[in-house]
């Protein structure tokens, strides 16, 4: 039987899961790994940690499955993005990596800004320079960390750092390298000119790749540490959300994603650049060769109702542990005894500032209208409408921009409330799907792989064969009218409090 593997490195941790080429999990296995903040908004992780994690769930999942090393056609990788890993001449790691949540880097962005013009840096890279993003992270430690800096040779992506121990190849992709700030999204290719303005050297940098394509494979060296078979072929694989967009079935015109986690994310395709010249929202390269996505995050979706849960809703996490369920399904239980708009209560969810289309740091979370009548189940009910708020308001961003969203999926712990896809079904006017596997980028990680191993012709084939969807909720158009005003309140909120928010913060 012809399986294939996807590796999936997170930020908690790796998940491993074997595949058939029907899409369905033969084995899954999870292994975590420490986050270091050595100081206050630093975010830093120890590369030899998920390599020790890919070894141990590629292992795990032979095991589990009883598969034969040689029955694997391909291994796909997807991971987390932005994350700078630097190696010397022999390949070893010469500092833990900067992750993409690490926020150090503002004035190093600052400075790439004024290199490059903020107008000329959208142009290539279709994205202002964030912290978030990994040039920043280059300049920080050539500034302050010389030494490391005069030792390193190659500059690669975390998931990127697995593909070299796996392969002994310093390779990237387009979609992962996107979230750079250096490469031509445009032409897929690094751009001279911003590695010129920025003096860095493009021999550091990892060979390009489309996501699909094969970039190595399984060393003997690899091979006796993972259990693989020597030879495997590896395909570039893609950034996280790339990879889930894939493994969802967003390849083609019209289709996208919702992701309710601790951030909300949109991710739609676009089978031609579209750019907001305003920043608010990410277009990166797609991982389907000649596509590209656009993509929104809001900071603090599901970390607005676990902040709710943890601060005023002791007693529905005390009766869940008794009854074994989710306190999350009392919780969305009394949201439904709350009517639309909460009893005219709104709830900004700007708990960590926000990212889209605010990119506002000193933003902060508020219920506005607050009063003597409002109960906890208003409370739950408006902070639920927020969140969908928000990402109405980053899809009204793409669909300026010529973006056409008419097939949208949801996943993400959140998507499993049936009130929450309802309510983003109602709000966004379209119908909003669940995906029947939960291994999004694990599955599109698999499939790109299926690709580049000629399981499957093509991505959009690999879909087909390998992706099922659950069922829609379609919207409810009286719902959809009487979410409107409170959803044009909330947009008149933020303007209105801006100056407020930055006053908070210089106190």
């Amino acid at each position: 039987m012809d399986l294939l593997l996807g590796i999936d490195l997170g930020t908690s941790g790796t998940k491993t899961v074997l595949f058939d080429t029907a899409g369905h999990a033969v084995a899954s296995h999870t292994a975590e790994y420490p986050l270091r903040q050595p100081r206050n908004g630093w975010a830093e992780q120890d590369p030899h940690d998920w390599w020790r994690a890919v070894r141990e769930t590629i292992r795990a999942v032979l095991v589990k499955s009883g598969a034969e090393p040689r029955d694997i056609k391909g291994v796909g990788l997807s991971g987390q993005m932005h994350g700078l890993v630097l190696l010397d001449a022999q390949g070893h790691v010469l500092r833990d990596a900067i992750l993409w949540c690490d926020g150090r880097t503002q004035a190093q962005c600052d400075e790439i800004t004024e290199r490059i013009g903020r107008e000329r840096l959208l142009s290539i890279t279709a994205n202002p320079a964030l912290p978030g993003f990994t040039a920043g992270k280059i300049l920080w430690v050539r500034e302050r960390e010389p030494e490391i800096y005069k030792k390193c040779r190659h500059i690669l992506l975390p998931k990127d750092y697995i593909r070299y121990k796996l392969t002994g190849e310093f390779a990237t992709e387009v979609s992962d390298a996107s979230g750079m700030n250096l490469l031509d999204v445009r032409g897929r290719r690094w751009s001279g000119e911003i590695l010129s303005a920025l003096d860095i050297d493009p021999a550091l940098l990892g060979r390009m790749y489309e996501s699909c394509e094969v970039t190595g494979a399984v060393t003997s060296s690899a091979a006796e540490a993972t259990g693989l078979s020597p030879g495997t072929v590896v395909v570039g694989g893609a950034g996280d959300n790339a990879a889930a967009a894939v493994g969802t079935g967003v390849v083609g015109a019209g289709k996208a994603f919702t992701t309710l986690g601790t951030s909300g994310v949109i991710f739609a395709h676009a089978d031609q650049v579209a750019i907001d010249p305003r920043g608010r929202v990410h277009t990166f390269c797609s991982a389907v060769p000649g596509a590209w996505t656009v993509m929104s995050c809001t900071l603090s979706a599901g970390l607005s109702l676990q902040w709710l849960r943890n601060n005023f809703c002791a007693a529905e996490m005390e009766t869940a542990a008794g009854l074994g369920i989710d306190p999350y399904e009392l919780m969305t239980a009394q949201a439904e005894r709350s009517p639309i708009g909460a009893n005219r209560l709104v709830y900004l969810p700007y708990l960590m500032g926000e990212r889209s289309p605010l990119l506002d740091s000193d933003a902060r979370g508020a219920f506005i209208g607050l009063s003597a009548v409002h109960t906890k189940p208003d409370l739950i009910r408006a902070v639920l409408e927020g969140v969908v708020y928000a990402q109405r308001q980053c899809l009204d961003v793409f669909r300026e921009m010529g973006v056409d969203v008419r097939d949208m999926a949801a996943c993400g712990g959140g998507a499993r409330s049936p009130l929450w896809r309802q309510m983003l079904a109602d709000v966004y006017g379209c119908g909003v799907k669940t995906a029947a596997s939960a291994e999004g980028p694990a599955l599109g990680a698999a499939i790109l792989a299926g690709v580049g191993a000629g399981v499957y012709a093509s991505v959009e084939e690999g879909c087909a064969a390998a992706v099922r969807a659950g069922a829609v909720q379609e919207p409810d158009r009286a719902a959809g009218a009487a979410y409107e005003p409170y959803y044009r309140l909330y947009r008149e909120l933020y303007p209105a409090l801006r100056s407020s928010f930055h006053t908070l913060a210089g106190l």
